[in-house]
């Protein structure tokens, strides 16, 4: 079965794609990635998009407009991907987080949009999307949901007796820590590029993001407003745990400066931002005793982010998920590939041990364009990536 699976993150940059072949011999689930690329939104959508994210007051006139503009944009990369790559059996689509509604430390609602009825209209192939609210209404977090790739991803690393993780650098920062015949657990850590993308983005006449850690490499680090911004109590709750742009936001770093009465430069202010990240990301891997931390998203292309990491971290054994045949900046695209295969054949998608859920479940709602798959009665044992 071919799968595509697509995601835009929390940096709110472009649709990221992944279309992967699996097929099911005995026991083990082989999956061969034939595409993947990243495209990204057009200013006239992305600038729109990001006026209308928390805490910015919208109306439902606003969400309708950017729910059919973003469908249609998904629409148009898979169309783009199915032309280059051959037709696929499956799509399914993450959507555009919009608004991931938390209070008291547990998930109450989240909201991605992005029509999937355009998806479907354009490929002809059937579509899964919501893929979190199932499990959100099964008392989890509806995230990370990439554990269901990271704990296979993982396990010939963890049969040793290795702890290892898998560290997504996105938007916001989340991890899977797989331990020898332990229930795997994730969370998400805090902020990673949000941020730095805030406010470099709110700079006048800047990028949008701190293009290979430039900024921050131009910059030092403030160590009060460090400290500030690192005493959120999101950072002290217990896993699993879930967070967005709804507390990650340009509102966060202006209350930090407000409070402490400085005005750094952009340099220094990213510098401090990327030193945030380092640090929150590398006392979790610490606390969790990690020893290979797996890193994947848009976060290892920073050279300045990557490189404290592993100043941070000296005992831990830091590669990419590229070393384990998963392309790093586009293994989220490639688990909801996996999520929408695991949909179609009736098998859960969330892991109830990194979300918090009650238990297993079908993720996501179906838009056939033809008789399902026989359902299948359990998980193969392996997956292999197949180059």
């Amino acid at each position: 079965m071919r799968v595509l699976g697509m995601i835009s993150g929390t940096s709110h940059d472009g649709i990221d794609i992944a279309i992967v072949d699996f097929d099911i011999d005995a026991d083990v689930l082989r999956a061969r990635i034939v595409h993947h690329s990243s495209v990204p939104y057009p200013p006239d959508l992305r600038t729109p998009l990001i006026e209308a994210l928390p805490p910015a007051p919208v109306g439902f006139d606003v969400v309708c407009e950017l729910d059919t503009r973003i469908g249609q944009a998904f629409a148009a990369a898979a169309r783009q991907a199915v032309e280059e790559a051959g037709s696929v059996d499956v799509v399914c689509t993450h959507g555009q987080t919009v608004f991931h509604w938390v209070e008291g430390g547990r998930a109450l609602g989240t909201l991605q949009i992005g029509q999937p009825a355009w998806i479907a209209e354009a490929t002809g192939a059937t579509v899964v999307s919501d893929v979190r609210s199932a499990d959100i209404a099964a008392g989890g977090q509806g995230a990370p949901l990439v554990p269901l790739l990271d704990v296979r991803m993982l396990a010939p690393l963890a049969e040793d007796g290795t702890v290892a993780a898998a560290l997504n650098l996105g938007g916001i920062a989340n991890i899977t820590v797989c331990r020898p015949a332990t229930d795997p657990v994730a969370w998400d850590i805090g902020p990673s590029n949000a941020l730095i993308d805030a406010v470099v983005t709110d700079a006048p006449g800047a990028a949008s993001f701190d293009r290979d850690g430039e900024l921050a490499a131009a910059g030092t680090v403030v160590p009060v407003l460090l400290d500030d911004l690192l005493d959120s109590p999101f950072f002290g709750q217990p896993a699993p745990k879930s967070t967005g742009k709804e507390l990650f936001n340009l509102d966060y770093v202006r209350a930090g400066l407000a409070r402490t009465g400085l005005k750094p430069s952009l340099p220094d202010l990213v510098a401090t931002l990327t030193e945030l990240t380092a640090v929150s990301v590398s006392r979790a891997v610490a606390q969790a005793g990690v020893e290979v931390l797996v890193a994947s998203g848009g976060g290892v292309r920073n050279p300045v982010l990557m490189r404290r990491l592993g100043e941070l971290l000296p005992g831990v054994r830091v590669i990419t998920s590229d070393a384990l045949g998963v392309p790093s900046d586009t293994k989220e695209a490639i688990a909801f590939a996996l999520i929408g295969w695991a949909s179609v054949h009736g098998l859960a998608g969330n892991v109830p041990s990194c979300t918090g859920a009650v238990g297993p479940r079908v993720l996501g709602q179906i838009i056939p364009a033809s008789a399902p798959p026989p359902p299948i009665d359990a998980w193969p044992e392996t997956l292999v990536f197949e180059r």
